[in-house]
């Protein structure tokens, strides 16, 4: 059913095409994802068959966003589609020659909670549906905006057509001072189908590690070409920390404790209080299987873990020294959006001699790690250490330009896993 606002934004493409360029125009940087809403928890972005939070399908398959509102009032919100270049900034692209259909339009799949502490109202949306389609692969945005035309958050999803092949592996680095800590990665690209004009300025390469945008390499020249096939065979260019495995806790069942969780108390939500963490910089690698950052809502005391999950008041800790630098301490995992924010930051609490912080969580399971900031440097490894051994995905993702278009196509992905890392 479409609602009065809706009728509104149903109006043809092609006038809303102006004010969309003349935007486009006017923001020339590289794109970051936003959360600006505090009431909007549980932002979940994934396809129909990964348990990642990482939108990544291949053209036609579907995705769906998810998100809890803790005003529990049914609110209106709407989707809005952008198209980017590879490397985020803003296509010169008109919405008709991506969109199909429209955007504009409200959430409709909307249901309240059932038997939780904290009430909230659940939303979720499926794309592509029957008002809206993707015509070509790339970068995509989507922005979510109350009735008041407010944002309340964005989120990059990426479309893929298979127009090459990807060899990739996990190799410990080259150099001396970076053995024990540090990860290169090398791999070669074969087009399939189509021939590259210039094969040393016509490919970019994107790596992210472990799904994260702040944790990148861009690369667009081949070390060398055989044939038809573009080696990458560099080191420091592709180089990465390798860090530490993820700290987790799981709260699936809100009443008990477990071996992250220290105890659990009940006042108008539960209160879940985990062990204090301590720093890891100078501890040896210990294998910790993880989920790589991410998190899955999940819940023991209900079948939809998407209406039955409470909320708990989470509390962390983390055993460290205060220092005259003037550091920062921040809580970081996807289920903050890998943000560096003020509602992230840890406060110290000297009669413990601990960092420390509470946080309102969803049930379920969740990795998370504390980073350090000071004087303007961010350094995600300080506190817990980096090893070459900690096993991280990669993702290496291939743009190009074909022939008669104007747009960064996506034509190949490849992830990889340094559990097997060579020498």
């Amino acid at each position: 059913m479409l609602y009065l606002r809706d009728m509104k934004a149903l109006k043809p493409i092609s006038l809303i095409f102006f004010s969309a360029f003349t935007l486009l125009l006017s923001n020339a940087q590289a794109l970051n994802e936003t959360t600006l809403s505090e009431n909007l928890k549980s932002i979940s972005f994934k396809s129909q068959d990964s348990k990642q939070q990482f939108p990544l399908v291949q053209i036609g398959e579907t995705f769906t966003l998810e998100f809890d509102d803790l005003l529990a009032q049914e609110n209106d919100y709407y989707y809005t589609i952008s198209y980017y270049n590879h490397d985020w900034t803003p296509s010169s692209l008109f919405k008709n020659e991506f969109l199909e259909g429209y955007d504009n339009l409200r959430i409709t799949n909307i249901q309240s909670s059932f038997g939780t502490l904290q009430r909230y109202t659940h939303y979720k949306l499926t794309l592509p549906n029957e008002n809206t389609q993707f015509k070509i692969s790339g970068n995509y945005l989507l922005s979510i905006y109350n009735s008041s035309d407010e944002l309340m958050f964005t989120r990059k999803f990426l479309i893929y057509r298979n127009l090459a092949s990807i060899k990739a592996g996990v190799f410990r680095s080259r150099e001396l001072e970076q053995y024990m800590t540090n990860q290169t990665i090398q791999f070669s690209i074969k087009p399939v189908g189509f021939n590259l004009r210039n094969q040393n300025k016509d490919l970019k390469v994107i790596i992210l590690q472990n799904d994260q945008w702040d944790i990148q390499k861009i690369i667009t020249k081949p070390q060398y070409v055989i044939g038809r096939e573009l080696h990458f065979r560099y080191d420091s260019p592709l180089q990465f920390e390798g860090g530490n495995e993820f700290l987790y806790f799981d709260t699936k069942d809100s009443r008990v404790v477990n071996p992250s969780i220290s105890h659990v108390e009940l006042d108008d939500i539960y209160q879940t209080y985990l062990f204090t963490d301590p720093e890891r910089k100078n501890y040896p690698y210990t294998l910790n299987p993880d989920i790589n950052g991410d998190f899955e809502i999940n819940t023991v005391q209900g079948a939809n873990p998407d209406i039955e999950s409470d909320y708990t008041q989470v509390y962390f800790s983390l055993a460290k020294q205060y220092t005259l630098q003037e550091e920062e301490i921040y809580l970081y995992g996807k289920f903050t959006n890998y943000e560096i924010k003020d509602e992230y930051k840890l406060t110290y609490n000297p009669s413990y001699e601990v960092y420390e912080g509470t946080w309102l969580i969803k049930q379920g399971f969740y990795n998370y790690k504390y980073v350090w900031k000071s004087d303007g440097v961010l350094d995600k490894n300080r506190i817990s250490g980096s090893h070459a051994a900690t096993e991280n995905q990669y993702l290496i993702l291939a743009y190009t330009r074909l022939i008669g278009t104007q747009h960064d196509a996506l034509i190949a992905k490849e992830r990889i896993s340094s559990f097997e890392i060579e020498n």
